[in-house]
């Protein structure tokens, strides 16, 4: 099972989570581009921070909005999409060159991944953006999303994530962020459900449903208080139940 984490979220001199502590404890690393979130100096040190400890790096696209991190649906036009898709790319590709690793998945963020669960032309733009670029690169989302179907259909290979901190609705989705109770804290609990998810792929929704989940890798928000703690613990528990953690690519 890999473990991967939101990180390189700070921007300047704003702080955000604790990239290198989370670098050391992930096998994977979705990185900010600049546009939900980070900067190049950000960008650069936790893509060095990634080599470092042997952590596979991804770009964690978003829309172009730094003033909602991301989080809020932006109705943009697909050739606008795909042009920025492969601009926060590129960005990530070059830095990671610097450090002497590269870019192996993306994965989008916020408002745009749940967007693309169901938004096919914003899929379609997504899939399309990764594979002029280059169609080695991964695409990490959600088990039963349109990006997913979209990208397969490109030929690009599909990797589902479970997430270990986040609610989910009985229809396999993620719990609103504006909804109570969609952000889960308690390490213990967290630890116990992702095991869950590795050996039975299972997860208890919100209303007690037991929902079927077939994951790969396992997110930890880096923005989540705690974050850090959080991904330890799951890690160990993983550990307990004889599941080594490794990254996907």
């Amino acid at each position: 099972m890999d473990l991967n984490s939101d990180s390189g979220e700070s921007f300047s001199s704003w702080q955000m989570g604790d990239d290198e502590a989370m670098m050391a404890i992930v096998t994977s690393a979705n990185i900010a581009c600049g546009f939900h979130a980070g900067d190049p100096s950000v960008m650069r040190s936790t893509i060095t921070a990634a080599a470092a400890n042997d952590v596979a790096v991804g770009a964690h696209v978003s829309y172009r909005d730094l003033a909602h991190f991301g989080r809020v649906f932006i109705d943009v036009a697909p050739n606008e999409l795909i042009n920025e898709v492969i601009y926060q790319i590129g960005a990530l590709q070059a830095m990671a060159a610097v450090a002497g690793t590269r870019v192996s998945y993306v994965k989008p963020h916020g408002a745009l991944y749940n967007a693309i669960v169901h938004h096919s032309a914003q899929a379609d733009a997504v899939a399309q953006a990764i594979s002029e670029v280059d169609d080695s690169l991964t695409v990490l989302c959600q088990p039963g999303s349109e990006i997913a179907r979209v990208a397969g259909r490109k030929g690009l290979r599909v990797v589902f994530e479970a997430f270990a901190d986040r609610a989910y609705n009985p229809d396999g989705t993620l719990v609103s962020r504006r909804e109570p109770g969609a952000l889960l804290h308690d390490p213990g609990q967290i630890a116990a459900r992702v095991v869950r998810m590795a050996t039975d792929h299972q997860v208890i929704a919100v209303d007690g449903t037991v929902v079927g989940l077939d994951a790969e890798s396992v997110c930890v928000h880096g923005d989540t208080p705690g974050a850090v703690a959080i991904a330890a613990a799951v890690r160990s528990a993983l550990a307990d139940a004889g599941i080594e953690p490794a990254r996907f690519t």
